[in-house]
């Protein structure tokens, strides 16, 4: 049987099957391109409410920057209200879409992919069994879309308490430096520190809820049954869960590294080209990046797949011994026992008749080599010879 290694087995799934993250891309663009039309449509009427008077229009035309700073000072005065009524439609609107939509392509995505790591699995484990769990995958995929869209709710959630958090540092930093004795060095240091602590909270969140979503699709398990069996999973295999989350995350750190480097080139030549012309090698290069990323993503999922799902493999005893594999066996019913300890007296009464009596009924006696069979036929050849000798003896 060939090394199963999950790593492989994500890197080989985004090669092996782009469709999978084709279709990937495509939810995800689907609803970036919703998101950000809809953000659009949100400013352009906020900006509808904002009151111009003739005077900010001149102070606006004049282009010094101080009038300018002026007229959209009075242009906004009194409009946070209303930005903050936009935004709360637009956030809400934005992440109903999301939910709706991160559910449906997930599950989609979720089903191929561990039908394509399951058959993987069959076909090293040169098993001739059917791949019918690959539809009972699909089937489950269709009725968990709720599940999954709990998931994404709870992913929202935890993005929309990242906020408060970050709001809540803020303020902690400012009464470290009050403004009769300010210490701006002590307050950006605790940002610093209350930031990282935060988004290292929402990072492992997002990333549990996104394991999560494995078990919803592969066993039908409800939100929070899945979130429990994903917990499981980094408690029983955690080495293979860091493993490939670390291989996977250094190549999205590569791609990123890679991807900073690219997008200097066109910026450096603004100077000669036209803006248009490097502001559109820029956004190529993004969104090149973005499908690197996309990719990768998958990549991982399967990973993940590939640990849950992978064939398993014989003993290392076992394998060095093939003919000790049959004896190894043991089930409820029979139970191997050395011929040392199987023989005539096997049911002598003693201290220990009872014991002896169980390991003598889980024997079968029929065989040659545990029953008293074995002794006759060691002693008949003995025996034969011996004759044969003493005729011979003039």
């Amino acid at each position: 049987m060939s090394i199963w290694s999950p790593t492989a087995e994500g890197f080989r799934a985004i090669f092996r099957r782009p469709a999978i993250s084709l279709a990937e891309i495509a939810w995800r663009w689907s609803f970036g391109a919703a998101a950000t039309l809809l953000g659009a449509l949100g400013l352009f009427e906020y900006l509808d409410t904002l009151p111009v008077s003739n005077r900010d229009i001149f102070l606006l035309r004049t282009g010094a920057p101080a009038l300018v700073g002026h007229a959209l000072s009075d242009i906004l005065r009194g409009s946070a209200s209303r930005f903050l009524l936009a935004t709360l439609v637009v956030g809400a609107g934005v992440a109903i879409l999301w939910i709706i939509v991160a559910s449906l392509g997930r599950a989609v995505t979720l089903a191929a992919l561990l039908e394509s790591i399951r058959g993987r699995a069959l076909l090293l484990a040169h098993t001739g069994a059917s791949n019918s769990d690959g539809v009972q995958s699909a089937n489950l995929a269709n009725r968990a879309v709720s599940s999954l869209a709990g998931l994404h709710f709870l992913r929202f959630l935890v993005f929309v308490l990242v906020g408060f958090a970050t709001a809540g540092a803020i303020f902690a930093t400012r009464l470290l430096s009050p403004a009769h004795e300010p210490h701006p060095g002590a307050a950006f240091l605790a940002f610093l520190f209350f930031a990282f602590a935060i988004f290292l909270a929402a990072a492992s969140l997002n990333w549990l809820l996104s394991l999560a979503t494995l078990f919803v699709v592969r066993d039908g398990n409800d939100s929070f049954g899945a979130i429990s069996a994903a917990m499981d999973l980094c408690r029983d295999r955690l080495g293979a869960v860091f493993a490939v989350g670390t291989w996977f995350g250094l190549a999205h750190i590569s791609f990123f590294v890679i991807a900073s480097s690219v997008v200097g080139f066109p910026l450096s030549l603004l100077g000669i080209l036209p803006p248009g012309f490097a502001l559109l090698g820029v956004l190529l290069v993004t969104l090149l990046y973005l499908a690197i990323a996309d990719s990768l993503y998958i990549g991982r999922l399967a990973g993940y797949a590939a640990i849950l799902e992978g064939p398993s493999l014989p003993s290392p005893t076992l394998a060095a011994h093939p003919t000790l594999a049959p004896q190894a066996t043991c089930s409820s019913q029979t139970m191997f026992v050395p011929p040392a300890f199987a023989g005539p007296n096997s049911s002598s009464s003693g201290p220990n008749s009872e014991t002896d009596n169980v390991v003598s009924a889980a024997v079968d006696q029929s065989e040659v080599i545990l029953s008293d069979a074995a002794d006759e036929a060691s002693r008949q050849p003995s025996q034969d010879s011996t004759n044969a000798v003493d005729q011979a003896d003039p």
